[in-house]
Formats: structure tokens, C-alpha cells, sequence
């Protein structure tokens, strides 16, 4: 009976400290009002864009010092695409463009986002990922980044995958930040030429687990705002 007390108050205290960590971050930043994923034919790119009440990409995480517990902010369009084509192998979940800054870590190995010569020391900057989500009650968000077991081969990955057993991709597309609006330009052909559908825009608060098998390697703690309201599919926002 006592070590089920300790164990449920250790999960307890884990959950809690995600869920106080991102209420610190709520504010105008990360308040959204609206979303738009533009196509532009002449270019063969989809613009993607985020407008907020306040400075988008301003706030960004206060370092941690490790990777367990460590604080991830984001601005999520999740869509209707389906995770072949973004080049994961056929699963269940929500596809979604997750632009994320997270100082105490850098998951995009091939790309120098600080343009310092050094790729592994700007976690911090915006940049964006390809995630597949399902939902997950052990978070107070309700959702989480599916994983897979290491050993699992046909789990099918692109190469510029940072190594993590999640469905995640850090695919190096440019994200920009000015005043209210944070963008990220997709090429056609990195989302299998899906020119038209569905999406909307989450502003999120999300933590990395290494140490407890009781919750997800990357959950969602806190949901700062929905574009459209309502996390449910299909997403169609004007």
C-alpha cells in the first residue's frame, strides 16, 4: 500500500509540474486568432501562418539543464494529410507541422538554424517538425506524439528523422517570425503534392519524458488556444 502511495504522488507531483510549468507561458503569444496555409502555384510552396494577439515566437522556454523534463513551446497546425505523406510509414494519428523551440536540446541535426557552424546548439530557435499525435489521457493536454518500440521494422521514417523511437521528422523548411505572425514554407512535393486539405492551429505547451514508462516520451501539458475551437477532425479553417 505505501509504495502505491509513493508511486501514484510521484505521478502525481510529474503531472502537476507539466501542467504549473505551462501556465507560466500563457499569454498573448501564444493566443491565436487566426490560421492560413496558402498555395502558391507559380512557386510550388504552401505558406503556412500563425497570427497571435501578441508577438508570435517571442516567448520561448526557460532551459531546464537536461533533456528529462525538459519544457517545449509550440505552434501546431494539425491536418488531414496522412502520415505516407510526409514520408512516415501508414499509422494511426493526427499528422501535424509542429513549430517548436526548446532550449535544452536540438533535435535537428542537419540544420544550423543559429548559422554559427554549430548544428547542435540551437534547440532554442523556431523550427519546425512533422509529428504524428494520438490521443493520450495520462497528459492534461490529451494528446501526445505516438511512439513505436526501437526493435519495430516496419515503422518506415525519413531519413532526416532525429533518432527518436517517435513518428517525428525534422524536415528544415524555414520558419519565419515578425511581429504577430510565425510562417514556415512546405514545398508541394514534401507533402506528396496535397495542395488542398483541412487544417487548423493549436498553441501548446509540451514536455519531454525519459525517465517514467508511465507517460509519453513527448506529451501535451497545456492548450493555450485552438483556431477553430475544436480539436476534432476534419479541420477547416477560413
Amino acid at each position: 500500500m505505501k509504495s502505491t502511495i509513493l508511486f501514484s504522488m510521484a505521478f502525481l507531483l510529474c503531472f502537476l509540474s507539466g501542467y504549473s510549468q505551462g501556465e507560466n507561458y500563457k499569454n498573448d503569444d501564444f493566443s491565436i486568432k487566426n490560421v492560413r496555409v496558402t498555395h502558391k502555384a507559380d512557386l510550388g510552396i504552401t505558406v503556412w501562418e500563425i497570427a497571435v494577439k501578441g508577438t508570435a515566437g517571442r516567448t520561448v522556454p526557460t532551459k531546464a539543464g537536461q533533456l528529462d523534463g525538459a519544457p517545449v513551446l509550440g505552434y501546431v497546425f494539425p491536418t488531414s494529410l496522412k502520415p505516407e505523406d510526409v514520408g512516415f510509414s501508414k499509422t494511426i494519428g493526427i499528422v501535424a507541422l509542429a513549430l517548436t523551440s526548446h532550449p535544452d536540446f536540438d533535435d535537428t541535426p542537419l540544420w544550423d538554424e543559429n548559422n554559427d557552424a554549430i548544428y547542435n546548439n540551437d534547440g532554442v530557435i523556431w523550427h519546425p517538425h512533422w509529428v504524428v499525435l494520438h490521443e493520450d489521457k495520462r497528459v492534461k493536454g490529451g494528446l501526445a506524439v505516438k511512439q513505436f518500440k526501437k526493435a519495430d521494422k516496419t515503422v518506415i521514417l525519413p531519413p532526416t528523422n532525429p533518432g527518436m523511437p517517435m513518428y517525428m521528422d525534422s524536415p528544415g523548411y524555414p520558419v519565419v517570425t515578425k511581429a504577430a505572425t510565425i510562417k514556415v514554407i512546405v514545398p508541394d512535393y514534401r507533402i506528396n503534392n496535397k495542395t488542398q486539405f483541412n487544417y487548423d492551429a493549436v498553441a501548446a505547451f509540451m514536455q519531454v519524458n525519459t525517465s517514467k514508462e508511465n507517460l509519453p516520451m513527448l506529451g501535451v501539458y497545456a492548450v493555450y488556444s485552438v483556431a477553430s475551437g475544436d480539436l476534432s477532425l476534419p479541420y477547416k479553417v477560413k
